[in-house]
């Protein structure tokens, strides 16, 4: 996608030295562009961490490359000890989303019958870059097959442009390229739709005003940032056509963890009729899980995320200031569950179903196929 007319990926090898991963350092975001090189395993798990990178699909890729990283470094006796330790360790980093964990274990997997470190560490960056190429094809996949949704409407309102609601940041900067949420706004827009896209602002580490209107603004893409709380009006005056989110863990029952407030505004679509998706690869999809609201590990953050905010002040100094009172107790819950009755459907890499185990498993056959009821 674009930055300044240029070309990006949110993770790449280093052109010169392919013992070095770069990625956008998406704190410093909007007000940066700043490239950072990550060296060891200890880099990947700390971008993780402290969301360098965020989004279910990058961190997983991240975490794929980390595990190249901790075997360059490895002692060639002992290098089989240190991956599965390495594995483990960089699966710790954040727990919510799925995809670290199910894209670390797959490339264990392969590299676990390697018989020479030599080739292990050849066949990581292989394969780690194997597994970032795949999740840029799905998000495309993702972008054609939600377009449809677009265009559908847009033929309904007679080439009006289609207002689209969307929360958090489920773009290119968290899915490597096209996005999740964003790949069919990104789609129509290419294709000549008329598109509009609410964006909301998402406290507290505002990654909507922050972060999607960044992405947004970069290229081309009509937008408005509100304030969270604002979506809920917008739909009982007929000024959103269809919500699009993004997902950092889906049950297969269809329940949607995604980033805090998502909940809210799917109630608040189902009240006022309007089409609520979400957008997401297989790789987010937790085949084994059943009920979303009970199973699905919800990370708690530090709450200075909450009590604190950071903005550019109008000299162009960058600045943290409180904005809670010094003596009040602060939670901050990273992410809710949005149970599937109120998902109208989930655009995936090979097309639209319902979130229900039955279609969720028609669509993907090979992982299971068997429906699960909720206990």
């Amino acid at each position: 996608m674009q930055v300044n007319g240029k070309n990006y990926q949110t993770i790449w090898v280093h052109a010169d030295n392919n013992q070095i991963i770069q990625v956008i350092d998406q704190r410093k975001l909007p007000f940066e562009f700043e490239i950072i090189d990550l060296k060891t395993p200890v880099d990947a798990f700390v971008a993780i961490q402290n969301m360098t990178v965020r989004g279910a699909p990058l961190i997983g890729v991240t975490g794929a490359y980390g595990i190249y990283l901790g075997l360059i470094d490895a002692n060639s006796e002992s290098w089989k000890t240190s991956l599965f330790k390495n594995a483990t360790y960089l699966k710790s980093a954040r727990p919510t989303a799925v995809n670290l964990a199910i894209l670390i274990d797959e490339i264990v997997a392969v590299l676990a019958e390697c018989f020479s470190h030599e080739s292990a560490c050849a066949l990581a960056l292989e394969e780690a870059t194997r597994l970032k190429r795949r999740e840029i094809d799905w998000s495309e996949s993702i972008g054609e097959y939600g377009c449809e949704l677009i265009e559908a409407i847009s033929i309904s309102k007679n080439g009006e442009p289609v207002n689209i609601l969307t929360h958090c940041n489920a773009g290119w900067l968290a899915c490597i390229d096209w996005g999740t949420a964003t790949a069919p706004i990104y789609k129509a827009f290419l294709y000549g739709i008329p598109v509009h896209v609410w964006v909301d602002e998402t406290r507290p580490r505002n990654q909507g005003a922050r972060l999607t209107a960044w992405e947004l603004s970069h290229e081309g893409v009509p937008h408005t940032v509100i304030p969270d709380n604002a979506g809920g009006h917008l739909m009982q005056h007929g000024l959103v056509d269809l919500c699009i989110v993004g997902s950092d863990r889906t049950t297969s029952t269809g329940d949607v963890a995604n980033k805090i407030g998502t909940y809210l505004k799917a109630l608040a679509a189902y009240d006022n009729n309007i089409p609520f998706y979400v957008a997401l690869p297989s790789s987010t999809i937790d085949f084994m899980m059943m009920d979303g609201v009970r199973e699905i590990p919800i990370e708690q953050r530090d709450g200075e995320e909450v009590s604190h905010m950071e903005g550019e002040l109008d000299n162009g100094l960058i600045t943290k200031v409180r904005i809670v009172n010094p003596g009040s107790a602060v939670a901050n819950y990273g992410f809710d569950v949005t149970p599937a009755r109120y998902v109208t459907g989930l655009i995936t890499e090979r097309g639209i179903c319902g979130a229900n185990p039955a279609d969720i498993f028609k669509l993907f056959p090979e992982r299971g196929g068997r429906e699960k009821k909720k206990g």
